[in-house]
């Protein structure tokens, strides 16, 4: 139950506009009793607070430091636009125009914008991450403790700003008086002008498609406020609970209820293995791609396979131990290295059982295995080593990996399809209850009927069988089969 906080502009374009540097609320970091503050972790910043895209912000910089990246790069943009401020004094309705105890006067300021909107330095901007509230902070560091904003803001000064106030239409006096305001707030690593964020396109495409789901930290505030509280079954919980709860529901889900599957674009390099994807569970297909963009599976093959240990024997075939008496381990398998040995030439041999459909082989082995019976190369999973392996003829090729995730490595941001958001509730409500003491088991047994039942129902929503669709697969299935 999202709240929607994009309008249609920021959602196709991701932009917003965040508004006058005066706007931004100052924050600090601690400084100590030195009078220079420490480069590190002691840097002023303004506060972001009107973020209002449903995407969460990155950023390759975190707040402790501004000189070192803590990722490859940022998932926005900051561009900021230099303006001068002057406050005027409106003195209303006087007729004299001098100040007069029945005079009303407002201050107003007119602003003069000195200069284009200007990509400011993925440095200059960090995301602080709130665990406790789950929630994400952006920042926008200032002041004379972070040298790269000031050389930053003076190299702007005097290779744009100088020049576009000398080109105002005002006296030499008001052009100095400018620029003695501007130089003084840069030296001080101070902004003055407008902000907006553009998102890169590589956020703005993942947050396209996003309002069909709801997150994990929305479902678990939902059901504190629609299960939890005075007069209803569950009088109190933990939030802490309510995760648990809701992050092993998310796990089993991700198994056979929900669109779990993810893909990876790989390309096979010429050691032949691939790593495991780190929320890897179980692999669903792996195809290799040809220049017209088509996948050609790869069969897993029981032809050989990778041991779990290598122990390294003696004369005698007993396994040798070091000085704590444990087995002395090989780093290499001779069985992978002579598979990895393969060549093209080496595949027209009769003994090679990878290639039954060879021309030379028809009719020279009794019985031909189906599951041999193809050319598009083959794969094992090295448990011991925690990677895809594959046949020689691999190597180079373009690959999609697709494989079964469990959700869980970064279930933070991990969102589930509102057409399963009532089965995650009483997943949770399910869970909580049957762990408490004196609980009586026919509501117990009534939470478990209620999951089992929204968990079926999400499963045939989630299906997405269109009538259409599977009338149109039918009907080749009426066309005659002449023999």
């Amino acid at each position: 139950m999202g709240l929607l906080n994009e309008t249609n502009a920021q959602y196709y374009s991701g932009q917003q506009y965040i508004g006058r540097s005066s706007v931004l609320t100052s924050k600090g970091w601690k400084i100590d009793n030195s009078e220079t503050p420490r480069e590190q972790g002691n840097i002023s910043y303004k506060f972001i607070d009107s973020w209002n895209f449903d995407t969460n912000p990155e950023s390759a910089y975190g707040p402790y430091s501004y000189t070192n990246p803590i990722a490859d790069y940022s998932n926005y943009t900051i561009y900021y636009q230099t303006i001068y401020t002057e406050q005027v004094v409106d003195r209303g309705s006087s007729s004299t125009g001098r100040k007069s105890d029945g005079d009303s006067q407002n201050t107003i300021d007119i602003e003069t914008i000195l200069g284009e909107w200007i990509a400011l330095p993925e440095n200059f901007s960090f995301v602080a991450a709130n665990i406790t509230n789950n929630t994400r902070s952006l920042g926008l560091r200032f002041s004379n403790g972070n040298r790269d904003v000031v050389e930053f803001l003076i190299r702007y000064y005097r290779d744009v700003l100088e020049q576009k106030i000398n080109n105002l239409n005002i006296s030499t006096q008001e052009k100095n008086t400018i620029k003695e305001s501007i130089i003084s707030s840069f030296k001080q690593g101070l902004y003055s002008g407008h902000f907006y964020i553009q998102l890169k396109q590589s956020a703005v495409d993942t947050n396209y498609g996003d309002y069909s789901s709801v997150c994990m930290d929305d479902i678990v505030n939902n059901f504190i406020v629609g299960y939890v509280g005075v007069g209803k079954l569950i009088s109190s919980v933990k939030r802490t609970d309510v995760m648990f709860h809701a992050k092993r529901g998310l796990q089993e889900f991700s198994y056979d209820t929900l669109k779990s599957i993810r893909s990876q674009e790989l390309t096979i390099p010429p050691s032949l293995s691939l790593p495991l994807p780190q929320d890897y569970v179980n692999y669903v297909k792996c195809s290799w791609i040809d220049d017209a963009g088509a996948k050609h599976i790869i069969y897993p093959t029981r032809v050989t396979s990778n041991p779990n240990q290598l122990p390294i024997q003696d004369e005698d075939g007993i396994p040798s131990q070091n000085f704590f008496g444990e087995n002395n381990y090989a780093e290499q398998s001779i069985t992978e290295d002579r598979w990895a040995s393969q060549t093209d030439i080496n595949n027209l041999s009769p003994d090679d059982y990878r290639y039954p459909r060879k021309e030379f082989l028809l009719g020279q082995r009794y019985g031909l295995q189906p599951e041999e019976a193809q050319v598009n190369g083959k794969f094992t999973i090295n448990e011991r080593l925690g990677t895809f392996s594959f046949s020689s003829d691999l190597v180079n090729k373009l690959i999609i990996l697709e494989y079964i995730s469990d959700g869980l490595s970064d279930c933070d941001n991990e969102c589930i399809p509102k057409m399963a958001e009532q089965a995650m509730y009483m997943h949770i409500a399910h869970g909580i209850l049957s762990s408490r003491m004196n609980v009586p088991e026919y509501i117990i047994n009534r939470y478990k009927r209620e999951r089992s039942s929204a968990l079926r129902t999400a499963k045939i929503r989630l299906s997405n069988v269109k009538i259409e669709e599977i009338s149109q697969v039918f009907r080749n299935k009426g066309k005659w089969i002449k023999h």
